[in-house]
């Protein structure tokens, strides 16, 4: 677990502990092994960290983003953006799920990837995880586009790979995610420096700063894409959809409900960042407070 938790986080440690200590329960139970080694082990506690740098409003989705996006994923990434959707939730949507007319898009099922097989599951990972929720104006648009250019997969699926596959979470963030990243210059930097020249910029684990040159730009965004670490997670979609409705002022209730959380709570402790003027905000709500006003 030591040497895990170097390279995972907190969380990832935690869940692989634990169906570590399930199989090992089991062994026991069936008298296979004396004892759970994994019994007194400690796992790392979940770190709170400092998550703003991670948060795309959704006026930066719209301009900069989408439209780096590949057209057959382009209608994928407006959906996690602009419903919070989870990467599972959105691989394993059906279009009978959606109502475009309604602008709506329920959730009744899930993708799971597991050793690079992924099954469908009828039911999502709670009950408050089948839910239905309102889709934004773009996305009903970048749906119906995905609809009339790309074929429905063979079990109904709206998103499939070019071989009407299944999406596997790893292959697009290599292939699909960080190069979109990279073109939208959110990660990394790629410039013209000629005719087939081009400059690969970006800042390595130690902060320093490398570059590279090459004849394309299609190979100078996959170098970039690769070497470069960090960067906007897939899953830094919903927690941008989460703080960008509450900077906006959306109930938590509310927020939680669309979210799928069982617990309000975890919708502020984990999908919520500090967002732009808030400090000011706070100030406003106190303007004409009696205690704060300045007449007598």
């Amino acid at each position: 677990m030591t040497d895990l938790g170097t390279r995972r986080s907190p969380a990832t440690v935690a869940e692989c502990y634990r169906l570590l200590s399930a199989v090992l329960r089991a062994a026991v139970r069936d008298r296979l092994i004396g004892a759970n080694p994994c019994e007194g082990v400690k796992v790392p506690s979940r770190r709170k960290k400092d998550t703003d740098g991670h948060v795309l409003s959704r006026a930066d989705l719209v301009a900069w983003l989408l439209p780096a996006v590949p057209d057959r994923y382009r209608a994928l990434v407006a959906l996690a953006g602009g419903t919070g959707l989870r990467w599972g939730e959105c691989t394993g949507l059906r279009w009978e799920s959606l109502d475009l007319a309604a602008k709506t898009v329920e959730v009744v099922r899930v993708a799971v990837e597991v050793a690079g097989t992924v099954t469908i599951k009828p039911y999502p990972k709670s009950r408050a995880g089948r839910r239905t929720v309102p889709l934004p104006e773009f996305a009903v648009d970048l749906l119906a586009a995905h609809r009339e250019a790309f074929p429905t997969g063979p079990r109904g699926q709206v998103f499939t790979n070019s071989s009407a596959g299944p999406l596997r979470r790893t292959l697009f963030r290599a292939r699909v995610w960080r190069p979109s990243l990279v073109r939208a210059g959110l990660h990394g930097d790629v410039s013209r420096l000629g005719h087939f020249k081009w400059r690969a910029a970006w800042v390595d684990l130690e902060g320093v700063k490398r570059a590279a040159e090459f004849t394309t730009e299609r190979d100078a965004v996959a170098h970039v894409a690769k070497m470069a670490p960090g960067g906007l997670r897939f899953h830094d979609l919903r927690h941008s959809f989460a703080t960008e409705l509450v900077s906006r002022g959306v109930p938590v209730n509310d927020v939680q409900a669309v979210m799928g959380h069982e617990k309000p709570s975890t919708t502020l402790n984990l999908y919520t960042h500090r967002s732009d003027g808030r400090d000011q905000r706070i100030r406003d709500a106190f303007a004409d407070d009696p205690l704060t006003s300045n007449d007598n």
